[in-house]
C-alpha cells in the first residue's frame, strides 16, 4: 500500500476584512478593543463618549454601553445615530442587531419624560399611554408624580421634583426638566479685561466660554442645570465665572475646603468687578451670607461634632463609615436664607448624601456641577444625573494636553518589592491589613529620594494616604509635612512657600487630592492611595497637570518643553496593592493615559512593561479607610 504523503497548499491565506479593527462588540454590551490596532485611539477618543471603561490590561480594554453612559451621551448633543455608527465602522465583527436596537432605545428614553411648568404646579407629560402606566404602576414613582389629570400627564407638586426625578431615573427613566428656575436675587458682576491683582490681560479660554454656553443654554429651561467635565488644570473656576456673569444672579458656591474656600474668592476678585464686600466666606472660621458666598461641604454637613473625615479635611457624608449619627445639619439651612439664583457644586463627584438630600428640595434653582470625572465610588452617578443635572460638557484630557492648556504628563508605574523580612507577616495577614502593608512598604522611601534625584530642582509633591508613612518618607529627607490636622494658617504658609520656590518638595496627605491650587508642580509620587479609587488617582496627576510658568502663555503655541509633567505610582509588587494601582488606573487610561511599569530591583529604572490599566477588584466588604494619626 503506497504510503500517503500530505500536500502542503502554496495558497496565500488572506486575513479577513476588517481584521485590523479594533472594536469587538459582544451580545452583554461590552465592548473589546484591542489596544495594539492601528485605529485603537479612535476608537478609544469615540467610546469615551458613550461606553464606560471597565477594566484595561495592557492589550485588550474593556468598555460597557449603560443607559446613564447614553443618557449623558444624548444630553451632551450626541445621537443615537453616530453611536452605532461609530460600532459598526470600528468592529471587526458585524454588531449584535439588538445592540443597535438598545442603543437607539435608551437613547429614545431620553426626552420621553418632560417636566412643565403649571401654573403654580407642575405637569410631567409621558411620550405615550403605556409608559404613564409604567409610572402609575410603580408605588413610589406615583405617590411622587401625584394625580394622574390624563393618559399621559400627572399633577406634580413643586416639593417633590427632585425626589420624583430620582423616582424615576431609578426605574429606567430619566427627566427632561423644563420647569424653568427662579431668577434669584439679582447680582451685577462682569468680567475684567486685567487682572486686578497684577494687572495681567484676562482672558477666557475658548473652551471655557463653549463650557459656560452650553450650561446656560440662552438662559432657556433647557439650560441651568447640569455638569461641566474638565481636567484638573482647565480652570474650571473660570467656567463658574463666566455662568455667574451669563446669569447676573446670587450665587453659593459649595466646594472640599477652607483652602478651595479662599481660591475660590481670590479669583472672584482678582477677575470680576464684584466688589469684595459682596463676597462671603462660610465655613468654620467665618460665617458670612453675603450675595456670592462660597462654603464647604463641612460646614453644611457639620452636626454639632467634628467627625474624622472632617477632620482629615474631607467632605462628609460620604459612604466611609466615618460620619456621625447623632443631630441634624442646621447649616444646610444657608440654602434657603437668600434668594440664590445659582448653586455651584465644585468637585461634584464628592457630593455629601445631606447635600444630595438637600438639593432635592433645591430644583427651582440652577445647579452647575463642576469636576474633573463623573466617576463616585459610591456608584451615585446617577443621582448627579437626576439632581445636579446630565453631562453638558466635556473634552478628553488628552485633547486639551495636545492643545497646550494642561501640562503634558508622563505616567510611571514603579513596582518594589516586599522585604523579605516581612514576607511571611504579608502572608498570614487579613486583607486590610496586607493593604496597608503593602502600601507603607519600607522600601520605598529609598524609591522616593531616587525619583527626586532624577528630577533636580523641579517642586514635587510627595503624595500618601498613611502618616505613619509620610512621616518616615518626610524624617529623612527634611520635608515639611501637610495633612488634615494641619492648622489653616499653616497650610496657607506652605503652599504660599511651595508656589514661591521656598519649599520645593512638599509631603502632602489626602487632604491635598481636592482643588488645590499648585501649578508650580512639575512632579508628583504617590506613596500609598485608597484602595482602588479611580477618583483619587485622576485627582492626584491632576495637582501636575496645571500650565506651568505664565497661564496666559497656555494653549497652542505653548512651550511644550516647558509645560511637562511626570506622576509616580509607587506599588509593592506581587501584592493587592499592585491589584488595587490596576484599578485606580481605569479613569486615566478611558481619557489615554498610559502607564510605563518600571521593575524595582536589578533592572532598576529600566522600562518593563508598556501600558497598565485597571481590573483588580477591592475585597468584597472593603471600605477605604481615612489617614491615621501619627
Amino acid at each position: 500500500m503506497a504510503e500517503h504523503t500530505p500536500q502542503v497548499s502554496t495558497e496565500t491565506r488572506t486575513a479577513p476584512p476588517g481584521h485590523d479593527l479594533p472594536l469587538i462588540v459582544q451580545g452583554d454590551r461590552s465592548i473589546l478593543a484591542e489596544v495594539a490596532s492601528p485605529r485603537y485611539a479612535e476608537a478609544r477618543d469615540a467610546l469615551a463618549r458613550f461606553a464606560e471603561l471597565v477594566k484595561s490590561p495592557e492589550h485588550v480594554h474593556t468598555y460597557r454601553l449603560t443607559p446613564l453612559s447614553i443618557w449623558n451621551a444624548c444630553a451632551a448633543g450626541e445621537q443615537a445615530e453616530e453611536m452605532v455608527r461609530v460600532l459598526q465602522g470600528l468592529s471587526r465583527y458585524p454588531v449584535p442587531a439588538h445592540i443597535a436596537t438598545e442603543i437607539t432605545e435608551y437613547a429614545a428614553r431620553f426626552g420621553s419624560l418632560t417636566l412643565e411648568r403649571d401654573g403654580a404646579a407642575l405637569a410631567l407629560r409621558c411620550r405615550d399611554r403605556g409608559l404613564a402606566d409604567l409610572i402609575a404602576a410603580d408605588r413610589h414613582a406615583s405617590a411622587l408624580a401625584g394625580e394622574r389629570t390624563s393618559p399621559t400627564s400627572f399633577h406634580v407638586a413643586p416639593a417633590a421634583r427632585g425626589q420624583l426625578k430620582l423616582a424615576l431615573i431609578r426605574i429606567g427613566y430619566p427627566v427632561d426638566d423644563q420647569a424653568g428656575y427662579a431668577a434669584g436675587e439679582p447680582l451685577a458682576l462682569a468680567l475684567r479685561p486685567l487682572t486686578r491683582a497684577r494687572a495681567r490681560p484676562f482672558l477666557p479660554r475658548p473652551y471655557q466660554r463653549a463650557a459656560a454656553l452650553a450650561f446656560h443654554a440662552g438662559g432657556s429651561a433647557r439650560g441651568g442645570s447640569g455638569v461641566i467635565v474638565l481636567p484638573c488644570g482647565a480652570g474650571k473656576t473660570i467656567v463658574g465665572m463666566l455662568c455667574m456673569n451669563l446669569l447676573q444672579t446670587s450665587t453659593l458656591v459649595l466646594t472640599t475646603c477652607v483652602t478651595a474656600v479662599r481660591q475660590w474668592i481670590a479669583e472672584l476678585i482678582d477677575k470680576t468687578d464684584v466688589d469684595p464686600s459682596l463676597v462671603g466666606e462660610y465655613t468654620g472660621q467665618r460665617k458670612e451670607l453675603r450675595p456670592i458666598t462660597v462654603a464647604t461641604y463641612q460646614m453644611l454637613t457639620h452636626r454639632g461634632r467634628r467627625t474624622r473625615a472632617e477632620e482629615d479635611g474631607e467632605p462628609a457624608g460620604l459612604a466611609t463609615g466615618l460620619e456621625s449619627e447623632d443631630g441634624e445639619y442646621p447649616h444646610l439651612a444657608v440654602f434657603n436664607q437668600r434668594d440664590w439664583g445659582l448653586i455651584v457644586y465644585d468637585e461634584v463627584h464628592l457630593l455629601p448624601a445631606p447635600v444630595f438630600q438637600a438639593t432635592a428640595s433645591l430644583q427651582a434653582r440652577r445647579r452647575l456641577g463642576l469636576t474633573a470625572t463623573l466617576v463616585r465610588e459610591d456608584g451615585k452617578e446617577d443621582d448627579v444625573f437626576a439632581l445636579i443635572g446630565p453631562k453638558k460638557f466635556d473634552v478628553p484630557w488628552k485633547e486639551m494636553e495636545a492643545q497646550g492648556w494642561i501640562a503634558k504628563a508622563i505616567c510611571t508605574e514603579l513596582r518594589v518589592p516586599l522585604p523579605e523580612a516581612l514576607r511571611q507577616s504579608y502572608t498570614l495577614a487579613d486583607a486590610r491589613t496586607k493593604f496597608r502593608m503593602a502600601s507603607e512598604n519600607p522600601d520605598k522611601i529609598a524609591w522616593v529620594k531616587k525619583i527626586l534625584d532624577e528630577h533636580p530642582g523641579e517642586p514635587a509633591l510627595v503624595i500618601g494616604m498613611y502618616l505613619d508613612q509620610l512621616a518616615q518618607v518626610a524624617r529623612p529627607l527634611g520635608l515639611p509635612i501637610l495633612t488634615g490636622s494641619t492648622p489653616q494658617k499653616t497650610r496657607d504658609r506652605l503652599y504660599a512657600d511651595f508656589k514661591s520656590g521656598k519649599i520645593r518638595v512638599l509631603a502632602v496627605s489626602k487632604v491635598a487630592n481636592f482643588a488645590v491650587d499648585l501649578p508650580e508642580a512639575s512632579l508628583a509620587i504617590q506613596v500609598s492611595g485608597t484602595f482602588g479609587s479611580r477618583q483619587e488617582e485622576a485627582q492626584r496627576l491632576g495637582r501636575v497637570l496645571r500650565p506651568k510658568g505664565d497661564p496666559g502663555a497656555a494653549g497652542p503655541g505653548a512651550d511644550q518643553a516647558r509645560n511637562q509633567a511626570s506622576f509616580y505610582s509607587l506599588v509593592t509588587r506581587d501584592t493587592v496593592e499592585q491589584e488595587f494601582a490596576l484599578k485606580r488606573q481605569l479613569f486615566l487610561c478611558e481619557q489615554g493615559y498610559s502607564y510605563e511599569i518600571r521593575i524595582a530591583g536589578a533592572a532598576a529604572g529600566a522600562a518593563a512593561g508598556a501600558e497598565a490599566g485597571a481590573g483588580g477588584q477591592a475585597p468584597a466588604g472593603e471600605v477605604p479607610s481615612g489617614e491615621v494619626p501619627a
